[in-house]
């Protein structure tokens, strides 16, 4: 059966106009969602990662495939996600056809479902359909699918269809989420490195920028500092309905659904297993990995900047006070945020500050209550949005390894051989550089 408060969301939430195809009516602990666009080779790939699991874990682990596209996507397009269907069926059906792909996969103790949101009458319209409409109705779809008599904690995993994983994936995530009593967490990723140099250094840099940013946040000790990429979120059944589901944003819909559990949980790290995201360029998104890798090799703009640390000091500055166990007036907090930093004063004013407190504080009957809003209202996004106030009226981007080394000093953590200043390094150094940043965010 299940349970009440499922049936309520779906039925309230619920993305509900297409259908999982699966072999039977087998129950699960642990779902993988995947949202597929244009990917016949790159998930063959991924599903051979998974594969290679530990087996008796595969056999509680179904992966939930949303082959996807518009109603006005290319031919091209269409072709290959009918032949990803194809496959499917054939794996579904157990139906061995000399294909040593489909056979592997019969052979392997991975079970596979998937839904058609491609083909004609499934599409999904031009408007509405993208990435977050995919990843949602996986992980609604998941919830009819769960073994709700198993104590095991019900886990919903994110995944992309270009990435691999490593062979402890699903065994250190099931562990965490069982032994450490986890709600939410997202998984360790790097990128491979590609062959050709181009692409090799576009996509150091670009997951440089996404480190520094978390690790800015962590020196900052904001609550938001978690990384928010799609292909490393999971989630439990439970947190998954209390923040209303996925949403069904064309791009950035892990940013904000990741922002939506911060809110209500801690985001645990679990570095004990990696999942492996493509560094290639991409049409998909209007933003995120492919179009920086895009816009790198294009050589439109200077690459290597980031964010002031100046800036994540005066967010530091002013977490301590906000975040802190005692609260005060609207006034108070603005007269604090003034002799802080001018900018920061004024990003708070041009975000109705003043009103948005008063109300919670007049609202909020026990301090936990006062807690819980002060992170509902600073949240991520507005967190992003003050670091770029800072950086367009203070202190604008600054020299990507220049910054690193000042925030490798202020984190006391050991910097690399000398380089000059305002100087790009090498390829050995600048890998050096973004394996320190692995190492700690």
């Amino acid at each position: 059966m299940i349970p009440s408060k499922i049936e309520k969301y779906l039925q309230k939430y619920g993305m509900n106009q297409w259908l999982l195809v699966k072999a039977d009516d087998t129950k699960y602990d642990v779902i993988i969602v995947v949202p597929v666009l244009d990917e016949y080779e790159n998930v063959k790939k991924m599903l051979r990662s998974v594969s290679s699991n530990n087996r008796d874990l595969l056999l509680k682990t179904l992966i939930i495939l949303v082959v996807n596209n518009v109603e006005d996507c290319s031919d091209t397009v269409r072709k290959n996600n009918f032949r990803t269907l194809q496959d499917l069926k054939h794996i579904i059906d157990r139906n061995k056809c000399g294909d040593e792909f489909i056979d592997s996969m019969i052979d392997s103790n991975l079970n596979i479902g998937f839904v058609d949101m491609s083909t004609h009458a499934s599409e999904m319209d031009n408007k509405t359909g993208g990435v977050g409409a995919a990843r949602k109705t996986g992980m609604d779809l998941a919830l009819n699918t769960f073994d709700y008599e198993s104590e095991n904690k019900k886990i919903i995993i994110c995944l992309d269809a270009d990435c691999t994983v490593e062979d402890n994936y699903i065994p250190e995530i099931v562990s965490s989420f069982n032994n450490k009593n986890l709600m939410a967490a997202h998984v360790n990723y790097e990128h491979p490195l590609p062959e050709k140099m181009e692409n090799k250094l576009a996509i150091i840099c670009y997951e440089i920028f996404l480190k520094y940013y978390v690790l800015g946040l962590k020196y900052a000790r904001s609550p938001y500092a978690i990384h928010t990429i799609g292909s490393t979120m999971i989630c439990t059944d439970e947190a998954y309905i209390s923040v209303q589901g996925m949403n069904r944003r064309k791009a950035a819909e892990d940013f904000y659904f990741m922002e939506k559990l911060a809110k209500l949980y801690d985001i645990e790290t679990i570095d004990s297993t990696k999942v492996y995201p493509s560094g290639r360029g991409s049409w998909r998104v209007p933003f995120g990995t492919g179009q920086r890798v895009n816009r790198f090799l294009s050589k439109t703009r200077n690459e290597y900047e980031l964010y002031s640390p100046h800036s994540f000091e005066v967010l530091r500055k002013w977490n301590e006070i906000y975040y802190g166990e005692e609260s005060y007036t609207a006034t108070e907090y603005l007269d604090t945020a003034k002799e802080l930093n001018a900018n920061l004063y004024n990003f708070l004013i041009l975000n109705s500050f003043g009103s948005s407190w008063d109300k919670i504080y007049s609202n909020s009957k026990t301090s936990e209550q006062i807690s819980k809003q002060k992170k509902m209202w600073f949240d991520g996004f507005r967190t992003l949005k003050l670091i770029h106030y800072l950086r367009d009226f203070e202190f604008p981007n600054e020299q990507m390894f220049d910054v690193l080394d000042f925030m490798f000093k202020l984190k006391q953590i050991d910097l690399p051989a000398y380089r000059k200043p305002g100087s790009v390094p090498e390829l050995d150094e600048q890998i050096e550089y973004l394996n320190i940043l692995r190492a700690h965010t």
